[in-house]
């Protein structure tokens, strides 16, 4: 027993050291959290969670996430400790060019990291998601004897996390939601970066989670394995998610120890040295004793776990052969065949009405469509005909209630893509994507498939007025890399951008959407769409271009038409997305729009970025006015003769 205590005390200092060691080798760092949460790495990744190593994507894996992600080298450190293709030579690269090891967790990036962390809040918040999808896909597969879908999400966050608004809008949904398998582990160690937590962070952090919904338990000492571990099976039990406030000490063994000083800077030779004295740690840097690593790999039970598991599924196979099948094409994240054309419309609609028509027609078609909206179902358009709510009652249900909380939803949307078995969609106003940037950036920033639905997307909402009429909004998401932006022109473009953002599974898509009715283009050119530009409406030989996107290409077509009664020759170009235009062949692009070529472009918005495409831009540099739509446009010059005006000038 004495041995076995030893060895763990060994391994817990082993972690503890390899985060110091790190740190100082790159003169950068956050070394305090790392020090005071050691045991807590050790005991899930040694005894808690089942994980595999040697396949960190085994579906029915126990999730981790760092929410307090400048602590990565806890993560790092474990993730080495336990046998994960993360060698030593990667530890001593830390936040380096091209190493394994940055400064905060990437996803994708490093074996074993679940989430891109480091904005404080995200991590807790898109753990939500995937303890959500958990729950579903349990609800959906598992049989009587076979649980097949079986996991814990498991989070380390902070005070930080805690602080961020964000991470009280999920917490209160998984609260309400009754996500049992979440169990989210406070870091309560009383220091922000400025000082004292007194300073600003003095609420009953408990009594708020229990107001939400949520199972909390209080561990009084980070380094006492045994009520980690009784806190931890009383989680386990709980029908509630579950908040266990571990009281820590940053920089823990170390003379900065419960000091803002051991957060966001390498302790210094002195300190470290001081350091290894008080922890009994003779050892030079980055050197673990052999019995630490053998006592530490978790490769043969990991490998075991999931052999159990297959061998699971190898007889739920046999005895239910539909739903094994149905459930291995979600995880590989395969597409069923989606309907290739648009449904009929035989009126003008509104693109937000015709992207409902679109998930009318691809939601039965692909259950593993399920999506919501921030409290604007009917606004959005986002709930297909036949999806059912879903509720703690009805967890089989499709169709999520976010509340209004946009922030939380964004991040909620990423945990469930990045789960696996499902692909998630979430609606709101163009204007409201502010709330929630954070989650689309992470969400390219990870290539999650999110696809958001921004409907009321200029100032065509009118009455009310500009602090909901979207000016900026476009651009700024077409800045962001990896972010797919289609403002389709009407119904049949709208439907093809679905099909963009459905397929891509490379990083997140936004669909732009009008609030008003936009006139119908031909079907077949709308097809169009798909390659993100192409030319809508030409003349012989034409001498300029009027180039829109969204409802602004019928004021581009309304032009083109006053400009042939004087006879001039105008190409009208529809380009939905500028991030799928460019994806095109230069040579197809230049065919479209003709470097040379007198150009006018039209959008209801910001007219920075428009010069990569156009000589002159008819936009809106100033925020909106509350009216009827029809006069905000005529007022603030979306008019066919000031387009046309526009291109006579270049002519």
């Amino acid at each position: 027993m004495t041995e076995t205590k030893d060895l763990t005390r060994l391994s817990v200092n082993a972690i503890r050291f390899l985060a110091i060691d790190a740190v100082e080798k790159a003169k950068s760092g956050h070394p305090g959290m790392p020090m005071a949460m050691a045991p807590l790495a050790y005991l899930l990744y040694r005894e808690v969670m089942r994980h595999n190593p040697l396949d960190p994507g085994w579906p029915n894996r126990d999730r981790f996430v760092l929410s307090a992600g400048h602590g990565s080298m806890l993560l790092y450190a474990i993730l080495h400790l336990t046998g994960y293709n993360l060698p030593l030579e990667e530890l001593k690269r830390f936040r380096q060019w091209g190493s394994k090891t940055p400064g905060h967790p990437e996803y994708g990036h490093t074996p074993g990291v679940e989430v891109t962390t480091g904005p404080l809040g995200q991590g807790i918040s898109t753990a939500v998601g995937m303890a959500l999808a958990e729950k579903k896909l349990a609800a959906e597969f598992n049989r009587p004897g076979y649980e097949v879908v079986n996991h814990y999400t498991y989070v380390l966050a902070s005070d930080g996390d805690l602080m961020e608004g964000v991470s009280g809008e999920a917490s209160s949904l998984a609260g309400h939601w009754k996500l049992s398998k979440l169990i989210v582990f406070w870091d309560n160690n009383h220091i922000s970066i400025d000082g004292s937590t007194d300073l600003a962070f003095t609420e009953d952090v408990l009594a708020r989670y229990r107001a939400y919904g949520w199972h909390t338990l209080r561990v009084e000492d980070a380094n006492d394995l045994e009520a980690l571990r009784h806190a931890i099976r009383l989680a386990q039990l709980d029908e509630r998610p579950s908040l266990i406030a571990v009281r820590s000490h940053i920089g823990y063994g170390s003379p900065k120890q419960d000091s803002h000083k051991a957060h966001g800077e390498p302790l210094g030779p002195e300190a470290v040295e001081a350091t290894r004295k008080n922890l009994g740690w003779p050892y030079p840097p980055f050197e673990v004793p052999e019995e630490v690593y053998r006592h530490m790999d978790m490769r043969e039970k990991g490998r075991a776990w999931q052999e159990a598991w297959e061998e699971l599924m190898e007889a739920y196979a046999r005895a239910y052969p539909d739903l094994h099948q149905e459930l291995l094409r979600r995880l590989k994240g395969g597409l069923p065949s989606l309907p290739e054309e648009p449904p009929a419309f035989d009126k003008p609609v509104a693109t937000r009405a015709a992207s409902g028509k679109a998930l009318d027609a691809i939601a039965p078609r692909m259950p593993e469509l399920l999506g919501g909206s921030a409290d604007l179902t009917p606004s959005n358009n986002t709930q297909a005909q036949g999806m059912a709510d879903f509720s703690p009652q009805n967890p089989t249900g499709r169709y999520l209630h976010f509340g209004v909380r946009e922030h939380a939803m964004g991040a909620i949307l990423n945990g469930l893509n990045l789960h696996g078995g499902y692909r998630a969609y979430g609606g709101t106003f163009l204007v409201f994507s502010d709330y929630m940037r954070p989650a689309i950036r992470l969400a390219a920033l990870m290539g999650t498939p999110t696809v958001f639905v921004f409907t009321h997307d200029t100032i065509a909402l009118g009455e009310d007025g500009p602090t909901h009429q979207p000016v900026e909004h476009l651009m700024s998401l077409r800045a962001m890399p990896n972010l797919w932006v289609i403002r389709p022109a009407d119904a049949y473009e709208t439907f093809y951008a679905w099909q963009v953002a459905l397929r891509r599974k490379e990083g997140p898509t936004a669909l732009i959407l009008t609030r008003q009715v936009v006139p119908l283009l031909s079907p077949e050119k709308a097809k169009g769409a798909l390659k993100g530009g192409y030319i809508l409406e030409d003349a012989e030989d034409p001498e300029g271009i009027l180039v829109a996107t969204g409802s602004e290409v019928h004021l581009a077509l309304k032009a083109r038409a006053l400009l042939a009664e004087k006879g001039r020759r105008v190409r009208v170009v529809s380009l939905p997305s500028f991030e799928l235009f460019e994806a095109q062949p230069e040579e197809y692009r230049r065919k479209v729009l003709p470097p040379g070529l007198p150009t006018v472009a039209v959008e209801a918005g910001a007219t920075l970025g428009w010069e990569r495409y156009a000589h002159k831009v008819v936009g809106l540099d100033r925020f909106g006015a509350s009216a009827p739509y029809p006069e905000v446009y005529e007022k603030l010059g979306f008019t066919p003769e000031r387009v046309a005006g526009a291109l006579e000038e270049l002519l």
